[in-house]
């Protein structure tokens, strides 16, 4: 790969760049439950501010990251839902991968001992790259939603900290 890759933190800047490649995997139909990307203020407020990274390459933005709260109860505080998404045109590059590795390590600064993510058995690169990274497959949902009125299931993968949360 040329040039190298870059993680920075994720801007208001940066949301078209991020909306498109969202809407690539929007248009896979594997990658979630959407129909089309929100709008900067509804994305932002659904996003832990401190947990959303961009990963540059020769200074273009090729994928991004970010964790979700689960709840609003504090009891959860320290569990976020991963979104992990790479512009089709640099899939199997390993940025996902160094997108994934560089979200755990700013997750645990933050204080958060568990990721969890919600993946649709079809994406099946996406669950293997959550298992890479010690993630741990929990179960299957089961005709958890419909997509063009079609049942869908997802698989849980959950991965716990060893740095946060073990006293």
């Amino acid at each position: 790969m040329e040039g190298s890759i870059k993680i920075n933190k994720m801007l208001p800047d940066d949301w078209e760049k991020v909306r498109a490649i969202y809407l690539e995997g929007i248009a896979t139909g594997h990658a979630t439950f959407q129909k089309e990307a929100p709008s900067w203020e509804e994305w932002n407020l659904s996003h832990d501010a401190e947990c959303r990274i961009v990963a540059c390459l020769d200074g273009d933005i090729v994928g991004w990251a970010a964790l979700s709260p689960v709840s609003s109860r504090s009891v959860y505080a320290g569990v976020g839902e991963v979104s992990v998404y790479v512009s089709q045109k640099h899939n199997g590059k390993g940025i996902g991968s160094f997108l994934l590795r560089s979200l755990i390590e700013i997750s645990e600064q933050n204080g958060l001992w568990t990721l969890q993510s919600s993946i649709f058995p079809e994406n099946e690169g996406s669950i293997q790259l959550h298992k890479n990274h010690g993630f741990r497959e929990m179960g299957r949902r089961e005709r958890i939603g419909k997509m063009e009125g079609v049942w869908r299931d997802t698989i849980i993968l959950e991965r716990r900290s060893r740095i946060v949360g073990n006293n």
